[in-house]
């Protein structure tokens, strides 16, 4: 397990005094966050606290009303979906947006397909070459199906969240967002899916694991991050934290604690 002194020392993302105010609601309030590659954040907290609107920021389906997004050390603006994907972030959201119909090749190429030939608006699509593609990334990172041609919706649950997360994988993204990856699964495809965040941890990419399961968290992170009420109030160092401490962050029984930024 990686402890806090093996992280490189050179951030991926960083999330400078990020606010978003609804109307009168404010549901970022100067928020500071650091993302390093190979690094598992958990970002926890009560419904309300403020993790969808920081995580829709970063994936580009919110622009924050203050505050400065850095990414490998530049200045960026995160406009829209594209332009955080041009920066090499991939979020799954809870949803997964798989096509139920399609095969899992369809799905892990599923805007992306790779073109045989076309003429005008007709195309003809490689599937063999997206099979391929599809089972290399899936053996990459140790996911096991036993058919790529069975369609999506016919897959568990555990086996679909697979699918989503080889489609985010298939840009070698630099940073992946797992909105809530397990939930509604069964214990078993817990542990499935808990391994592939140990695996895409290995393969150097930063990731930001967001779960109302704070046994899950503690699996996974290297950090947690602890918001409520729209701030952050806690940047714990797993192996200096507990259960009950995070709770207590996130209940307001412990007022906020400045640690990393």
């Amino acid at each position: 397990m990686k402890t806090s002194d093996q992280i490189p020392s050179a951030p991926l993302a960083e999330i400078r005094g990020i606010s978003k105010r609804f109307g009168g609601v404010v549901a970022l309030d100067q928020v500071n966050l650091t993302i390093r590659p190979g690094e598992v954040i958990g970002l926890v907290g009560d419904n309300g606290a403020g993790k969808s609107t920081l995580i829709k920021i970063l994936s580009g389906a919110y622009l924050p009303d203050q505050g400065e997004i850095l990414f490998e050390g530049q200045s960026v603006q995160i406009r829209n979906p594209r332009s955080s994907k041009d920066l090499g972030i991939e979020t799954v959201y809870q949803d997964l947006a798989l096509v139920d119909t399609l095969d899992v090749p369809g799905n892990i190429f599923l805007g992306r397909e790779i073109v045989k030939f076309g003429f005008g608006p007709l195309r003809v699509l490689d599937k063999s070459q997206m099979a391929r593609e599809a089972e290399n990334i899936l053996q990459r990172l140790g996911i096991s199906l036993e058919s790529l041609q069975a369609e999506v919706g016919l897959l568990s649950g555990g086996q679909r969240q697979s699918v989503a997360i080889s489609r985010a994988i298939l840009t070698e993204p630099k940073l992946i967002i797992l909105d809530e990856p397990t939930a509604a699964l069964a214990v078993m495809e817990v542990g499935h899916v808990l391994e592939l965040v140990h695996n895409l941890r290995e393969h150097n990419i930063g990731l930001v694991f967001i779960s109302h399961v704070l046994q899950e968290v503690f699996e996974v992170a290297d950090r947690i991050v602890v918001l409520r009420k729209g701030r952050k109030v806690a940047d714990l160092v797993k192996e200096e934290a507990s259960i009950d401490l995070v709770v207590n962050y996130m209940v307001g029984k412990i007022e906020e604690k400045k640690t990393h930024a």
